[in-house]
């Protein structure tokens, strides 16, 4: 991804712009030779970056020196090289190129990433844990179904990717305002030339459709397009590592953590869930970018003002970069989550024996108790343990309580299977497995290809 948004690529990608523009306008009867076109072909990787930056630092303007610093390699070709074109000609259209790329390089890690963690939720499908809502105890879940809620949203997130780049048009060859009337002009007044031209220009390079209209520019709005997928990615990982962070500080779920790894340099005790903080520190990052895009598209004037240029250089490359490591450290994670069930049960019987009063209650029916009597019993035995762990900090004996209390005789026998936690998960398991078979498989097939590879991180 870094040298997606590098220099090189760029300047490249400017080189290919105005050779394939060359091809275009001599195939439609443009007076440029196949000898001029060969030597730009055989000079597009030279680039005299130092001569750029004083051709630049004179002529203040970063397309005429790259304009100069390419003609004076090709003197013969020097006069067609950017022929009729604006400089939006090649900077809006590599940006479309290199966005688009960008996409295609993203879209796999993404899908590894739910590729992971569809394993990770497939293994721990019936493994039962304390629910939250409010981040207080609640009914039971299990924690291959927790992990569902994060793949979900990473799917959607898939798919959000998958439309803006397969949305992304080429800016194509417009001109000055978008009018395409210095190249009507260059075509002495052939409409349907200056259509071929722009659509030869077009599948050159990789699309199939440009904008019908622009200004100068594309529209910016195409950009917000692109930066609101990128920081959904941003909000769905913050909210994941957000909840592994929580997780571990209940010690029932932890990120890798290396054997000589250092948890804190004051507390050699400490395993900090740093992979996780990492993602959230850069997820915050790359969900602001979107406001750059915002305040961008709103203030364009007209056809175009040149107060969009360095914040989109910086925006949109930032975006790209910063989603690009998230999931490469999202990754990482999913690849060595480690899980506790030993202490998952442990807070389950913490908590169980006050959801379980419904089924103890349901089952003492049964056996043909009055149904208020026995709720008022109930309602009394679970204040009284409630008053043990708030008040004296005790553990929750509200089963031994029922257990000593001659009036739930009936069903004594019976307590040990009414507190099965897997009585309290409802359809979590089939819900998971549903879910991998019916939107997750679908959704990763088409990078089954690339799904090979672990991420390992130096920092």
């Amino acid at each position: 991804m870094a040298y997606n948004f590098s220099d090189m690529k760029k300047f490249l990608t400017w080189r290919k712009l105005w050779i394939f523009l060359a091809i275009a306008e001599r195939k439609l009867g443009l007076d440029i030779t196949e000898e001029q076109i060969k030597e730009l072909e055989s000079h597009m990787n030279d680039i005299d970056f130092e001569r750029a930056a004083e051709e630049e630092r004179i002529r203040r303007h970063d397309v005429m020196a790259h304009v100069h610093t390419y003609g004076a390699l090709c003197p013969n070709a020097a006069k067609i090289i950017h022929l009729g074109a604006t400089s939006c000609y090649v900077t809006d259209n590599t940006d479309l190129m290199l966005m688009r790329d960008g996409f295609d390089m993203l879209l796999p890690k993404l899908a590894r990433c739910i590729d992971r963690l569809a394993n990770f939720a497939k293994t721990y499908k019936d493994t039962p844990c304390l629910g939250y809502t409010h981040l207080q105890p609640a009914q039971l879940v299990t924690t291959g179904k927790r992990a569902t809620l994060w793949i979900h949203d990473l799917l959607m997130d898939l798919r959000n990717l998958q439309r803006a780049r397969d949305d992304l048009k080429f800016r194509g060859v417009k001109g000055t305002t978008g009018t395409q009337a210095s190249f009507l002009q260059l075509f002495n007044g052939q409409h349907e030339k200056v259509e071929e031209v722009d659509r030869l220009v077009t599948e050159m390079c990789g699309f199939t459709h440009s904008y019908s209209v622009c200004g100068q520019t594309y529209s910016r709005k195409v950009d917000l397009e692109v930066l609101m997928a990128l920081s959904g990615i941003g909000a769905t990982v913050h909210k994941m590592c957000t909840d592994l962070r929580l997780w571990a500080s209940m010690k029932e779920v932890e990120e890798p953590f290396e054997k000589n790894q250092i948890g804190s340099s004051a507390m050699p005790y400490k395993r900090n869930p740093m992979r996780s903080e990492r993602c959230c520190a850069l997820s915050r990052h790359l969900m602001v970018l979107v406001n750059d895009a915002y305040q961008t598209a709103a203030v364009q004037w007209f056809e175009r003002t040149l107060d969009d240029s360095a914040n989109r250089r910086i925006s949109i490359a930032e975006a790209f970069l910063t989603a690009d490591i998230v999931l490469s450290t999202l990754q990482n994670v999913s690849e060595g989550l480690v899980v506790y069930p030993k202490v998952m049960e442990r807070h389950i019987r913490q908590e169980l024996p006050f959801m379980a009063t419904e089924n103890i209650l349901m089952a003492m029916v049964g056996k043909g108790a009055d149904r208020q009597e026995c709720h008022e019993i109930i309602r009394q035995l679970s204040q009284e343990a409630s008053k043990q762990v708030k008040e004296l900090g005790l553990e929750n004996d509200l089963i031994d309580r029922i257990r000593s209390n001659k009036y739930f005789a009936p069903v004594h026998d019976e307590l040990d299977k009414l507190l099965n936690p897997a009585l309290f998960v409802g359809r979590a398991p089939e819900q998971v497995v549903r879910f991998l078979e019916v939107d997750v498989r679908p959704a990763i097939l088409p990078y089954l290809h690339l799904m090979e590879g672990t991420v390992e991180l130096n920092v």
